[in-house]
C-alpha cells in the first residue's frame, strides 16, 4: 500500500526539482529523502523519478503520485478544518429521536431555539415510539428523549441527562361536576368512565396509569385507549369519559375540555435525554441538550 507521507516527500521533490532542495524545505537530510523515495518506488512497483541534467523530473507514474499527493493534502486540510468546526459546534450532524408527546410540547420549541443559535449544524429529526435507547446504544442515533421509570438504566456508551418531571393532568369534559376545581383527588373519580392516554402494552406510561388507579384504590372502567394525547382530549370532549394526560401533551388543548391538577396520587413521568457517549461532549451536543432542558423546564 502506498504511504501518504512518502507521497508528500515525492511531491516536495517534484515541485522543488531536486532532493537537496526538498530536504532543505522539509527539514530532512538528503539521504533521508532518498531513502523515502526508494521505499515509495518499491511500493509503487515502478520508477518515479529520472535524471534531467543536474536535477530530477518525474516519470508518468511520479507525476501521477505527486498530483494525487496534492489532492490528498488539500483533502486532509479540509477535513481538519471541518473537524475543528465540529469540535467548536459550528457545523456537523446530530440525529435526534423522540416520542409523540415530546413532538408536541418539547421538540419544536427546542429545535427552533437551537437552529437560531447554530444554523450550520444539521439536525436529523425522527419521531419513533420504540427502540429509542437501542438506537442510541447502537450508534444509529445521537440523542433520544425518553421516559424512564424509577431508576436510570446502565447502558454502555449512553449517558443519561434528566430533563424534567412531566406531571399528569386531569382532562374533564366542560360539563363534568369537577370541571371548575383547581385540583381533584383521584379517589373521587372512581365511578367515572376513563379514556386511557396510553395503550396497555406494558410500557412505562401504561404502567404509570395502572399504578395511579391502583394507588387511588379502584380499577377504572376504561372505554377506549389511545396513544395520542389530542385524540384522548377529543374522546373526553365528546363525553365518553375523563383522562389523565401528561402536561407535555397539553401544549394544544381541545376547546371542549377543562384541565386541572390530579392529586392523591399525582402521577409523574420522568423525562431524560439519552446521549451517545461519542458525541456527548461536543459543543453542539451540549447546546442542543441545554435547549431541550430549558424548554422542558418551562
Amino acid at each position: 500500500m502506498l504511504d501518504v507521507r512518502r507521497m508528500q516527500v515525492l511531491r516536495a521533490v517534484v515541485t522543488s526539482g531536486s532532493v537537496s532542495a526538498a530536504a532543505s524545505n522539509l527539514g530532512f537530510t538528503p539521504s533521508a529523502i532518498s531513502q523515502q523515495l526508494a521505499t515509495l518506488e518499491k511500493e509503487a512497483g515502478t520508477p518515479l523519478l529520472e535524471k534531467a541534467g543536474r536535477g530530477l523530473r518525474p516519470t508518468p507514474a511520479g507525476t501521477l503520485l505527486a498530483e494525487r499527493a496534492g489532492r490528498i493534502a488539500d483533502l486532509l486540510g479540509e477535513t481538519e478544518a471541518e473537524l475543528a468546526d465540529i469540535r467548536a459546534g459550528r457545523t456537523g450532524l446530530l440525529r435526534l429521536r423522540f416520542f409523540t408527546t415530546a413532538a408536541v410540547g418539547l421538540i419544536p420549541q427546542a429545535v427552533a431555539k437551537f437552529r437560531a443559535e447554530h444554523p450550520e449544524v444539521q439536525l436529523d429529526l425522527q419521531l419513533q415510539e420504540e427502540g429509542l435507547l437501542d438506537d442510541v446504544a447502537a450508534g444509529e442515533s445521537d440523542l433520544a428523549v425518553v421516559v424512564l421509570g424509577a431508576s436510570v438504566p446502565e447502558l454502555r456508551g449512553v449517558r443519561f441527562v434528566h430533563l424534567a418531571d412531566d406531571p399528569y393532568r386531569l382532562v374533564l369534559p366542560a360539563s363534568h361536576p369537577q370541571a371548575d376545581q383547581a385540583s381533584v383527588d383521584m379517589a373521587k373519580l372512581a365511578h367515572d368512565s376513563w379514556v386511557n392516554s396510553a395503550v396497555t402494552d406494558g410500557g412505562i406510561c401504561s404502567r404509570l396509569l395502572e399504578d395511579a388507579y391502583a394507588s387511588a384504590g379502584f380499577t377504572p372502567r376504561v372505554v377506549v385507549e389511545t396513544d395520542s394525547t389530542y385524540s384522548a382530549q377529543s374522546f373526553v370532549a365528546a363525553g365518553m369519559g375523563i383522562a389523565l394526560v401528561p402536561r407535555l401533551g397539553l401544549e394544544v388543548v381541545h376547546p371542549g375540555v377543562e384541565i386541572c391538577e390530579i392529586t392523591k396520587p399525582a402521577p409523574t413521568r420522568r423525562l431524560h435525554l439519552a446521549v451517545r457517549e461519542a458525541v456527548a461532549d461536543l459543543p453542539a451536543t451540549r447546546s442542543l441538550q441545554d435547549c431541550l432542558h430549558e424548554v422542558a423546564q418551562r
